[in-house]
């Protein structure tokens, strides 16, 4: 459906920072980083697109926040989004949701939201039944 998804950051190293450990989390491969630029970007395993880059803004103009604006990235399963939602909070994150079943938007949604350090807006999220859920015993 998409090509890429750009974030723009303030903080280059920083967002590098906290955008590596997210993507770690829930299982996404860094596809480049070059501190120059400064970008990154990660993408599925194995894969070459979509993938998310952050950055600072290509126009050279300060970030500035969307409002009303979120990437929801998707995860595997209920544990992975609890995982990555206590990782973005330990890296500087802050909680917009904690992780939770979300039945108005479907039975089985099960979504956690927090913000990266410049205020960008995110989203982990489930669509597997409880009763599909990988063992993590």
């Amino acid at each position: 459906m998409y090509s890429h998804i750009f974030i723009g950051v303030t903080d280059f190293l920083r967002a590098l920072h906290f955008y590596t450990a997210v993507m770690d989390a829930i299982g996404l491969e860094q596809r480049f980083m070059d501190a120059s630029k400064p970008w990154a970007g990660w993408h599925s395993e194995g894969k070459s697109r979509p993938f998310l880059v952050i950055g600072h803004p290509f126009d050279g103009q300060a970030h500035d926040r969307g409002n009303g604006q979120m990437i929801a990235l998707l995860a595997n399963d209920r544990s992975t989004v609890q995982r990555a939602h206590t990782v973005a909070l330990a890296s500087g994150g802050t909680c917009e949701g904690a992780p939770a079943l979300r039945p108005q938007y479907h039975a089985n949604y099960y979504g956690a939201y927090f913000r990266d350090p410049d205020g960008n807006k995110l989203c982990i999220a489930s669509h597997v039944p409880a009763n599909q859920q990988e063992s993590t015993a």
